[in-house]
């Protein structure tokens, strides 16, 4: 198939330290690409692919916010860009949220949009009530709960190429933290599990400007805390070891976690995560197989007690049936198919559920 990736313009395809969205972008691009299929990836011009390349502004905005001062504008210009070359794909797939929405209605062309983000804000009630037609992906079952009305045309895990992250061996006798300081992650949870269980934590996470304050305020006192280090912000050649030595990842989450893609990353490392109940966490860990489920912080410290019990061949051969990147893309183009050609498939079903792990 002659495929678009429209990507958002925060960061690289993919990124060069933080983004989920680009990376997922990126690794589902390179599965088509190998997979046979005629790619063209827009972003931004420092992405780089095995795709034709449309760039749509020189670098990615989040680090070149020195220079920028307006990332909607960027973004409108990425959509007149996709417009003109409509004709040239037999599916657009937008990773836009609803940008696109009002050119995609009145063009009438072929195309689909994951959603990445988290959808219970009630500003987001009138769009998506206005442009109903909108044909929807979900990564999550838990994301659509919001919005359950809308048009989903499908629901597709994420995934990662098998040979990204090789499987570890745990013995760094430590707990990991990885991805963002805010209030929803919770690391200040993650420091209480870690003190409470007499465990060293590492935190590789990013500060992003809207949580300097929360982070100067309530973060950043409890780095000083025994046994807690700050790392900073990794990129993803760091991730094999700082994933693969540690005992156990937390993920002490307090949102509606759409997906959560470091708990892949981790179960790729053969790593167990240690999860709080929310959002997309059900669905992806299976308790006592991949890591733990909990509710509590009391939980969480019995379930770092119990970390070492998991096997962690195991915990990576799961990673591996259902959140490889050729899953995937091969999920992402039945979709493309269905939609391009008009042609219904089969109700969506689990391409395979928990209880067979």
């Amino acid at each position: 198939m002659r495929i678009a990736q429209v990507a958002p313009l925060y960061e690289s395809v993919p990124p060069k330290l933080y983004g989920g969205t680009e990376r997922v972008v990126s690794y589902l691009t390179e599965a088509l690409v190998h997979e046979g299929h005629e790619v063209t990836l827009f972003a931004s011009g420092d992405s780089r692919t095995s795709a034709r390349l449309v760039p749509c502004c020189p670098k990615a905005l989040r680090l070149n916010n020195h220079q920028c001062r307006d990332q909607l504008a960027h973004h409108f210009a990425l959509l007149d860009e996709v417009m003109e070359r409509v004709e040239q794909f037999d599916i657009i797939h937008f990773h836009v949220d609803y940008l696109h929405f009002p050119l995609s209605k009145l063009s009438g062309f072929a195309q689909v949009s994951t959603l990445h983000g988290r959808l219970d804000s009630p500003d987001l009630i009138p769009v998506f009530q206005r442009y109903k037609t909108m044909p929807l992906i979900s990564i999550s079952h838990n994301q659509r709960e919001p919005l359950s009305w809308a048009n989903w045309v499908g629901n597709v895990y994420h995934g990662l190429p098998e040979d990204l992250l090789p499987l570890g061996n745990g013995k760094g006798k430590y707990l990991a933290f990885l991805g963002r300081i805010s209030p929803e992650k919770r690391v200040d949870r993650a420091i209480e599990i870690a003190r409470r269980s007499g465990m060293p934590l590492k935190i590789a996470a990013k500060v992003d400007a809207a949580d300097r304050l929360y982070y100067k305020r309530e973060i950043k006192p409890l780095l000083s805390s025994p046994g807690i280090e700050f790392v900073g912000e990794i990129n993803e050649q760091q991730k094999a070891d700082f994933l693969g030595n540690a005992l156990a990842y937390l993920f002490p989450i307090d949102w509606p976690e759409p997906f959560g893609l470091t708990m892949i990353e981790s179960m790729a490392c053969g790593t167990p995560t240690i999860a709080f109940r929310r959002g997309s966490v059900p669905e992806l860990i299976a308790d006592k197989v991949t890591g733990f489920i909990v509710d509590t912080v009391d939980e969480a410290v019995h379930a770092v007690e119990q970390a070492a019990t998991i096997d962690r061949a195991r915990c990576r051969a799961a990673f591996e049936r259902r959140f490889n990147a050729t899953r995937m893309s091969r999920d992402y183009v039945k979709l493309y198919e269905s939609i391009a050609t008009g042609k219904p498939i089969a109700p969506e079903t689990e391409i395979d559920t928990l209880l067979t792990l």
